[in-house]
């Protein structure tokens, strides 16, 4: 069931993942969005140069599961909300479509001080199990 990457199924899931996340981050800021940054930690409000960045990229997921799933199963995977990180665009910008335990390991080189590494560790094993619990709920289906 090799099929070539798209991401249609995978952007109509994260828009709607993406609204649920700026309710809440307006319920959070009393009207206006707020958020903490996932690798930095520092604060976030509507108007700052941020972005909702796949922890785990949706290529990498896709590739990973697309002998196992159907294209809506992987976006199901992909967004899942322990898998999405709000950060400052600079720094998705920098992590592009990575792999994010190849990113953090060039971060730690680089000794980019806004880049909290315990953070990031952190956010990578949430949606790690995130979507080890998500896959095996689906193969139960």
């Amino acid at each position: 069931m090799s099929r070539p990457y798209h991401r249609g199924e995978i952007n109509k899931a994260f828009e709607k993942v993406k609204a649920e996340l700026h309710a809440e981050a307006l319920r959070k800021g009393s009207g206006r969005a707020f958020y903490l940054d996932t690798y930095t930690g520092e604060q976030l409000w509507g108007g700052d140069p941020y972005d909702y960045d796949h922890i785990f990229p949706s290529e990498l997921i896709h590739s990973k599961f697309k002998d196992q799933f159907n294209d809506q199963e992987i976006a199901e995977i992909v967004n899942i909300p322990e898998n999405i990180a709000v950060t400052l665009r600079s720094i998705n910008q920098s992590k592009g479509k990575k792999n994010p335990e190849v990113w953090i390991q060039e971060e730690r080189q680089t000794r980019n001080e806004s880049i909290k590494i315990d953070l990031v560790e952190k956010a990578i094993q949430l949606a790690k199990q995130a979507i080890e619990k998500k896959k095996e709920l689906l193969k139960r289906k």
